[in-house]
């Protein structure tokens, strides 16, 4: 999510300062939260500036591009593993074990669908 940009939060920490105005009176004018208010006053009281903190980045992946490329490739080959038997290839393939949701997050990534065996034959009789 975007922050707020630096004109609104201005023109909040100037609403904010108004006599006789409260933060809810401010929140529902500009249309922000009453907790956003209070986070901006106090970051504006430690910094002394309305700009926003920098992005902190996200989680490091666990798994790298190459390690993606093969899992992908894996799963080419073996389109009806299930999750267990993927994240088993994978800790025989590099030596390292993931959670079978990282498996799963790389195979969404790809748009990669799992393909199942049939457990069963199709059946002779057809009903119509």
């Amino acid at each position: 999510m975007k922050p707020y940009s630096l004109d609104l939060r201005t023109r909040v920490a100037a609403a904010s300062a108004e006599p006789h105005t409260t933060r809810q009176q401010v929140a529902d004018r500009f249309g922000v939260s009453y907790s956003f208010i209070t986070k901006l006053l106090a970051h504006q009281h430690q910094t002394g500036s309305l700009q926003p903190k920098p992005a902190r980045g996200g989680v490091e992946r666990l798994l790298s591009a190459d390690d993606q490329a093969w899992l992908v490739a894996y799963v080419g080959e073996h389109a009806d593993a299930t999750l267990s038997e993927l994240n088993q290839a994978w800790q025989a393939y590099s030596g390292r074990s993931v959670c079978q949701t990282c498996i799963w997050d790389v195979l969404e990534e790809h748009n990669l669908r799992r393909k199942k065996k049939a457990s069963t034959p199709l059946s002779a009789t057809r009903r119509g």
